[in-house]
């Protein structure tokens, strides 16, 4: 059965994620409103005014005051995309960071969002629970923000009932493109580690799942109208090998320096020195950097597109998986050289 939603809020509608998915959702003929931070009060000329806003922070507020917030409004779908992703690193420990982030305060909306009538809701996950169930929990017995994206969707999943408020959830891989107004976070988080140095030292063998952020706003909708309660789908477009989007990243910034493969064995010596500095600032990441090497870094992470397309009726939306995955990378890395 096919869902064809009337009016859809999205938490975290000004972000990345948030915004492209309701460029998308307006683009279809659906009312949209996005939940926005009180300092975001002035969004600027970028920001569609076909867009509702609502303003409050979802993390800080009660349940009570996210039904207030909600109830009434005649909404019929939710998208959560709220919540750190890996590469934030927060104060220690970063189990309960993330667990109340992403598990705790989640519930709280849903649980509001049930109680003013929406009935379904998509939650934007990780692609790390998709592997987690594949690897027989190893990468949340290893990875606290792992275990968090895990306990996410089975919490989340009971609050939901079938057939009258449906939780669905995203996967989502390594997503590139950009938005107005805001920087793509990948230089901070992953090419800043390569600056130094002639030669970039990476782990051998990796492949990962990817997607331009146009083909989660894709996916998004086709959850909104085709997904079944409680199931974790996992989106992307194509796979690449690690090497190859570091290849393309570096060119593409101006570093030019050959990516020297190494065992995972190597790389977890030097990456044992990251954790070490975070520690030192009272900070730690939710991925175990040394097993991060081996458990991800080194794998294959890739997925069988043709299944996803069948299981989530893409194929009756139209859906394609989003523009070209290397030009969305390199038009990520532009944006790093644009003027400020």
């Amino acid at each position: 059965m096919i869902h064809e939603p009337k009016k859809v809020l999205i938490a975290g509608g000004t972000g990345f994620l948030g915004y492209h998915a309701a460029r998308l959702l307006l683009s279809e003929g659906v009312a949209v409103d996005a939940v926005a931070l009180p300092r975001e009060i002035d969004l600027g000329t970028w920001y569609p005014d076909a867009i509702g806003i609502r303003y409050g922070d979802l993390f800080a507020m009660t349940e009570d005051e996210v039904f207030a917030l909600v109830e009434g409004r005649g909404y019929d779908a939710f998208v959560y995309a709220l919540g750190p992703d890996d590469r934030f690193v927060p104060p220690a420990p970063a189990a309960v960071f993330f667990h109340d982030r992403l598990v705790v305060q989640a519930a709280k909306v849903l649980s509001a969002v049930r109680r003013a009538g929406v009935s379904r809701a998509v939650v934007l996950n990780s692609y790390f629970s998709h592997f987690d169930r594949i690897m027989d929990g190893v990468l949340s017995d290893h990875h606290p923000y792992v275990r968090a994206r895990v306990e996410q969707e089975r919490d989340l999943a009971r609050i939901g009932v079938a057939g009258s408020f449906d939780v669905m959830f995203l996967e989502l891989p390594f997503i590139f493109g950009t938005m107005p107004g805001r920087l793509p976070l990948w230089k901070e988080s992953f090419l800043d580690h390569f600056a130094k140095g002639r030669v970039a030292f990476f782990p051998a063998g990796g492949t990962t799942a990817c997607i331009a952020v146009e083909g989660v706003a894709e996916a998004v909708s086709a959850a909104i109208r085709n997904g079944a309660h409680g199931r974790g789908y996992a989106v992307g477009k194509e796979n690449l090998t690690y090497r190859e989007i570091l290849q393309i990243m570096l060119a593409e910034s101006g570093m030019k320096k050959p990516v020297v493969s190494v065992s995972p064995f190597i790389a977890a010596l030097g990456a044992r020195g990251i954790d070490r500095r975070h520690r030192r600032a009272g900070r730690e990441s939710g991925l175990d950097h040394a097993k991060l090497m081996g458990d991800i870094l080194a794998r294959d992470f890739s997925i069988d597109f043709e299944t996803l397309a069948r299981e989530l009726g893409y194929a009756e939306l139209g859906y394609r998986g989003g523009p070209d995955v290397r030009e969305s990378l390199r038009a990520t890395m532009a944006r790093y050289k644009e003027p400020r």
